[in-house]
């Protein structure tokens, strides 16, 4: 693993060689000259993907492979969604153009083998932040774009409203979900009889749904609404408006590159603020010529601009004038007229009343 760093400062190490007595010294010395040299590689290596994307040219971007609003392909075989978005955005940070991105489709199993063996730079697709990823693998989460849950998609026949409706149910569930456990707790303690009715994949699942051999699929929401679309007979079917865990969803990257974190999460975090001062790729042409104060910085006109980043000054300017603000993003692919039509919800920005809140971008 590239450029782990060590708890300990090179200061902290000499002390401790001081402090040592002769038969100390003579083997723990060889430990701590392992331990400096670590230390002076970590710090020649804080750039490696920046340097490695640029060096070959386009960014290589994890996605779902077909699950609506996040990552699908259009009638013209064009990589759509919102996570396909946050992917154009760093390309258009780092890269100046949001359309150098190869995009590989990663099932939910090997996904962060895909990112932790380096076959790409950057997972975006649809992950869920949880404690066991975040202290387990060795990977950071960049941030929140999309706050979902786990929630249900039900046969119209059964006339629920909510989920404590559900009354004897057959549920599909792929083998090895990690919805599963969340289902069984909330159904257990809410003393709701069921059957499991397991099958080997997630398409299998839906297909059995589709064929009467169950009444429900439970898994993050957003997902249903993209699955619900898919059935040949979509108003057999609705989605309850129950949520019963909490998945927050981000681009993820590998440890070790602080660099690269950085551009990632600021890639997304300048949709955001975009979104708050209202600057959208309709208005960006117009914005440099701005007096404010909060635009120009992200035209790179003021501040720091990329400077910190090792980008051009102009970086956040280029993700919003290529890829849009997140509000610009979230309608494209969620909204009214999106194929999925997802109410924004807990992703409105907090000054209307949702959870999306970005650092300030000063």
């Amino acid at each position: 693993m590239k450029n782990r760093r060590s708890v300990f400062s090179p200061a902290t190490c000499f002390r401790k060689l001081v402090q040592l007595t002769t038969l100390e010294y003579m083997k723990k010395v060889t430990w701590l000259i392992w331990l400096l040299a670590g230390l002076i590689f970590a710090g020649s290596a804080s750039a490696y993907t920046k340097e490695e994307v640029e060096k070959r040219g386009h960014l290589r971007c994890g996605v779902s492979p077909l699950t609506p609003g996040f990552s699908s392909l259009d009638a013209d075989g064009r990589w759509t969604g919102l996570d396909v978005d946050i992917c154009r955005a760093v390309a258009a940070a780092v890269l100046g153009d949001a359309n150098k991105v190869e995009y590989l489709p990663l099932a939910e199993n090997e996904a962060f083998t895909a990112l932790l063996s380096e076959e790409v730079d950057l997972l975006s697709r649809h992950s869920t932040w949880t404690f066991a990823r975040d202290s387990g693998l060795a990977v950071h989460f960049a941030g929140i774009s999309y706050y979902d849950g786990q929630g249900f998609l039900v046969a119209s026949k059964l006339a629920a409203r909510r989920a404590l409706d559900l009354k004897k149910v057959r549920i599909c569930s792929p083998v090895g979900a990690a919805s599963e456990q969340n289902l069984i707790d909330y159904l257990a303690s809410n003393q709701i009889e069921y059957q499991l009715v397991p099958y080997d994949t997630l398409d299998l699942a839906v297909k059995g749904f589709e064929g009467d051999g169950c009444e429900v699929l439970s898994m993050q929401q957003s997902q249903l609404f993209g699955l619900r679309l898919g059935l040949a007979n979509p108003e057999r079917a609705s989605i309850l408006p129950d949520l019963i865990s909490k998945e927050p969803l981000g681009p993820v990257v590998r440890q070790g590159d602080d660099a690269w974190l950085n551009i990632v999460k600021w890639s997304l975090y300048v949709m955001i603020n975009g979104e708050e001062i209202g600057l959208s790729s309709q208005q960006v042409d117009k914005a440099k010529s701005s007096s404010r104060l909060d635009v120009r910085r992200l035209c790179g006109l003021e501040g720091p601009g990329g400077k910190g980043l090792g980008l051009k000054d102009d970086w956040a300017w280029q993700v919003i004038r290529q890829v849009g603000n997140y509000g610009e993003v979230f309608d494209r692919n969620f909204g009214p007229n999106s194929a999925v039509k997802v109410d924004r919800g807990l992703n409105n920005l907090w000054s209307k009343g949702g959870l999306q809140y970005a650092p300030p971008f000063r």
